[in-house]
């Protein structure tokens, strides 16, 4: 639970999300608010302001977003990275781990729900009803109430919740996996009544679907104006197929074409969310802009040296940083290993860094777990 001042300025940033996406936020705007949310965490979260001061990077010194200091994604497996007690929170996310189960898993300690479902929402719609469209929404996920630690799970029970039209349903469980019986069913009656329907799932669950339905022999044509979200890779998992392949795939055996199918980009640690420009750019434009990823307003992104964690000049391979305003209860910049470059109107995802991590994610980690034992001093 955020205390007096976090909840004030949780209420300036929930009416600053439920703007939309395409309400402006200037970069002067965006510097004022990032500001006041690091001063808050730094006064509020005693880790991360450890790091802070391991780092030399206190409020009076930082003058621009930019410098704000960012935590590696490894640091939510080490220290409970929360303004105020982790123990008085809406909700506790954690990181899948590796498939054996042997990694330790990072938790993102989420103090308001609130902010995480005002940046969500809009968001969503914006990228995946960019023509204000309703239809039902069908998931290949397990729900929250199963997978009440995940966030993609949360998310996806929030978006059918609010936003799911009749004949939503939920077609996967934890123990049986993908419900492919169920869900053919209902999108063999979804094609014969022309009905347009929205799937989500993450990419393993639809080659689940994929391969289920060619040993089946089965395909649809789904009615026109259906489209998909998908998200998440392959770690851990013994198969692996590229997103043109998934595309190709989807047109092939559903019926929607590549413009309708979404890739979402999200994070345990981050409380906003990235989409693919297309379905949005149709809509909008009539045409599309080369597939990359957008964030809303209130989000930051900015590619780094692995090495030095230096901001990199534009067109530059890097690693991805998000600065997320969002991440009010937690910590505004997140330090990620995921390989990317920018383009004009958002970044384009080349994958994870492979091997160790890379060598300024290395030194960050070294210093804030430093910094929390009260090493080096």
């Amino acid at each position: 639970m955020l205390d007096l001042e976090g909840r004030a300025l949780a209420a300036e940033l929930v009416d600053l999300f439920g703007r939309g996406v395409d309400a402006p936020l200037s970069d002067d705007a965006f510097d004022d608010l990032a500001r006041r949310v690091f001063v808050y965490q730094f006064e509020h979260n005693a880790p991360y302001a450890a790091y802070c001061r391991r780092r030399g990077l206190l409020p009076d010194v930082v003058d621009h977003w930019s410098r704000i200091p960012a935590v590696p994604t490894a640091a939510f497996k080490e220290v409970a990275l929360v303004c105020g007690d982790p123990r008085e929170v809406d909700a506790v996310f954690r990181t899948s781990g590796t498939t054996l189960g042997r990694e330790r898993r990072g938790e993102h300690y989420i103090p308001d729900l609130s902010l995480y479902h005002t940046s969500l929402l809009p968001n969503f719609v914006a990228h995946l009803f960019p023509d204000g469209a309703e239809m039902p929404i069908l998931s290949l996920i397990p729900s929250a109430r199963e997978m009440v630690d995940s966030s993609l799970a949360h998310m996806v029970s929030v978006v059918m919740d609010r936003l799911g039209g009749a004949g939503s349903g939920t077609f996967a469980t934890v123990a049986l996996g993908l419900d492919l019986d169920g869900l053919a069913r209902a999108l063999r009656r979804f094609e014969a009544e022309r009905t347009p329907v929205c799937l989500l799932g993450t990419s393993f669950s639809f080659v689940h679907l994929i391969d289920g339905l060619r040993e089946r022999g089965e395909s649809f044509r789904l009615a026109a104006g259906s489209r998909l979200m998908d998200t998440g890779g392959f770690k851990g998992r013994s198969r692996e197929v590229p997103e043109e392949e998934l595309r190709a795939a989807y047109e092939e055996l559903l019926g929607i074409p590549p413009d309708y199918a979404v890739n979402e980009y999200g994070m345990t640690e981050m409380c906003s969310q990235f989409y693919d420009n297309v379905l949005r750019d149709r809509v909008r434009h009539g045409a599309v802009a080369p597939r990359h990823k957008v964030g809303p307003p209130w989000v930051r992104t900015v590619v780094v040296s692995p090495e030095t964690l230096e901001p990199l000049p534009p067109g530059e391979v890097g690693i991805l940083r998000h600065y997320d305003l969002a991440n009010l209860g937690s910590v505004i910049g997140i330090q990620t290993e995921d390989l990317g470059r920018a383009v004009e109107g958002g970044f384009v995802v080349l994958g994870r860094a492979t091997g160790a991590p890379p060598r300024g994610c290395s030194i960050a980690m070294d210093l804030l777990l430093q910094a929390v034992e009260g090493r080096g001093r």
